[in-house]
């Protein structure tokens, strides 16, 4: 339980589904209720896909590459800190995808990969921890863990996204901009701890 609850923790201010859902109404306004959840389910499946894929086999890229897994902290810290900023800001949850992004999208009969699952949910922020979540000293028992804590937090997500159009009458704008605040201090703090911790680290090695 403590490895899903960790998982769910550093994963979930950074895919930030409360933030996606301005992004994902406006792109679904045009859609019937069920298209609209179909939409929600197949992005959040491929979220899953994602965070698992590069949870797996993240290691062995870096690895290909010769990059050390303090190196990605040190630049995914970088790219969650700028995120948190962006979330900091007025607007900032729009900023995930860029205007020509949201206005190819709304041409596109299916949104759910791109730019639903990539980049809104399943970012470089978001790839970034699921791949510092591996270590060699996991366990088998642990590594089916993790992955519980992805699935776990696409059912939250797809919850959220599911009902954004009510969560959003109920919170309001004002409600909304508070919230995508301290998403962005939590985010902006988890980017610093991954900072932090690869330097630490590259100074005992």
């Amino acid at each position: 339980m403590e490895i899903i609850l960790a998982t769910l923790s550093a994963l979930f201010s950074v895919v930030n589904p409360f933030g996606a859902m301005p992004v994902f109404l406006t792109l679904t306004q045009n859609d019937t209720p069920v298209q609209r959840n179909q939409q929600a389910l197949k992005a959040c499946l491929y979220m899953v896909g994602i965070l698992a894929v590069f949870f797996l086999a993240g290691q062995y890229v870096l690895n290909f590459f010769g990059i050390r897994i303090h190196d990605l902290r040190i630049a995914g810290g970088l790219m969650i800190m700028k995120a948190g900023f962006d979330l900091l800001t007025p607007g900032g949850s729009n900023k995930k995808v860029s205007p020509d992004v949201v206005e190819e999208a709304q041409l596109k009969e299916d949104i759910s990969f791109t730019p639903l699952a990539m980049p809104m949910l399943s970012g470089p922020g978001a790839i970034a921890v699921s791949i510092g979540l591996f270590t060699t000293s996991l366990s088998y028992l642990d590594m089916v863990l993790i992955l519980i804590g992805i699935i776990l937090l696409a059912v939250i997500s797809y919850v959220i996204l599911r009902f954004s159009t009510q969560l959003t009458r109920f919170m309001g704008k004002a409600g909304l901009s508070a919230l995508s605040r301290i998403m962005g201090f939590i985010v902006l703090s988890i980017g610093v701890n991954f900072i932090v911790s690869a330097i630490y680290a590259l100074f005992l090695s």
